[in-house]
């Protein structure tokens, strides 16, 4: 993937427009129901299983999405993100006139494909983009995370869940626009006339997997109930404010680990961003206190985009094909099984969710050391 330096006029503007389709299907499309379950389950009805059960049916689209792009990268072109950049937009307007966690889930399952057509659409256009700069571009989710959280704060004590959604859509609508004049470069396979990965290549490879599918089950618990169990102490404001904070932290965050990597290295800038996540498991399970909960937040926010600009970097240096399609299909694996996990254990505590992330964060963490030491052997370092 391309580095932020030697950005061109031409590659910034592709950069810039995939950041808007980022922070469309992925900030709000995918993410605002994170600040919009609580209202869900003070005026819908909603009990936090029922919430990890939706939010799983999210993740599960997008898993599904992530494979069928990965089988048939053909699917990946500019009318396919059209189409779906608009069916994004129908989901969320249809989550205002149903009732029933069924519903609710389909809708959020149809939600997830979408996401993961546009993510793909855009990461790998910017991927193929000379000039362009991916710390631009995923900067967009942090973005679109921000504007979402900012949406809920300002509009929730106006407007009811339904038009909360009604509004996210407009919002999606708004911010996926530029994102449709892009000219979608879908991945391809190696050439035959390119080499094949070495055993140690290969090893790294499966590894890198591993790391990335223990990165989608961790992180993803975290953001799905960190502002529910952060706005369940009384306070309405911060679990809003929480979720504005992930976003601007993840903001800049790309920036941050681009210029981390370029000078320690990506392997050891991924172990680096793997142990602070952790660390951001963690803090919401030993105390339940504002000040914990954003600081839980700015090193969430802080590292779980910089994870996927670094891993996905990292792959793309190994001579194996459809890095991108592979690695977010086995990203999506582990979030769908994330809050299946952790669902028979919630109750009025999420304590026991942030302790299973911080684990296999921590995993996760380990993995990525043992990526960084097989890496320096297949790159020469």
């Amino acid at each position: 993937m391309n580095e932020l330096g030697g950005v061109s006029s031409h590659g910034r503007r592709v950069s810039i427009a995939a950041a808007a389709g980022l922070a469309a299907a992925m900030g709000v499309g995918r993410f605002v129901f994170t600040p919009i379950l609580p209202i869900m389950v003070d005026s819908a009805g909603i009990s936090p299983s029922s919430g990890a059960i939706i939010a799983t049916a999210n993740y599960a689209g997008y898993l599904l999405g992530a494979v069928m792009l990965s089988l048939r990268p053909g699917l990946n072109s500019t009318t396919t993100l059209r189409a779906w950049a608009a069916v994004l937009v129908a989901t969320e307007v249809a989550m205002a006139f149903v009732d029933n966690t069924f519903a609710f889930s389909i809708l959020r399952l149809i939600a997830g494909l979408a996401s993961a057509a546009v993510f793909l659409a855009c990461a790998s256009t910017v991927a193929k983009q000379i000039g362009s700069s991916p710390g631009i571009t995923f900067g967009g989710v942090g973005a679109g995370i921000a504007a979402s959280g900012v949406l809920t704060l300002v509009a929730a004590p106006h407007l009811s869940w339904e038009m909360l959604w009604i509004a996210s859509a407009i919002l999606t609508a708004a911010l996926i626009t530029p994102a449709l004049t892009l000219k979608v470069h879908a991945e391809s396979r190696l050439s035959d006339n390119e080499a094949g990965p070495s055993n140690r290549e290969l090893l790294t490879w499966r590894v890198l997997m591993g790391v990335y599918f223990l990165e989608g089950l961790g992180y993803i618990i975290v953001g799905t109930f960190l502002v529910a169990a952060a706005g369940g102490h009384g306070n309405s404001s911060i679990g809003p404010t929480v979720w504005i904070v992930v976003g601007l932290s993840a903001l800049p965050a790309t920036f941050v680990w681009q210029a981390v990597a370029r000078r320690i290295q990506v392997r050891r800038a991924l172990a680096a961003a793997f142990a602070v996540q952790t660390v951001s498991a963690l803090l919401p399970a030993l105390s339940g206190n504002s000040a914990v909960a954003i600081a839980s937040a700015i090193m969430f926010g802080g590292t779980f985009m910089g994870i996927t600009l670094l891993t996905l970097s990292m792959a793309a240096g190994l001579p194996i094909g459809r890095t991108a399609a592979t690695l977010t299909a086995v990203y999506g694996l582990g979030q769908v099984l994330g809050p299946l996990v952790v669902a028979p254990a919630l109750g009025d505590s999420y304590t026991v969710a942030f302790v299973v992330a911080a684990v296999v964060l921590a995993l996760g963490s380990v993995g990525a050391v043992f990526v960084a030491r097989l890496h320096a052997g297949t790159s020469g370092e």
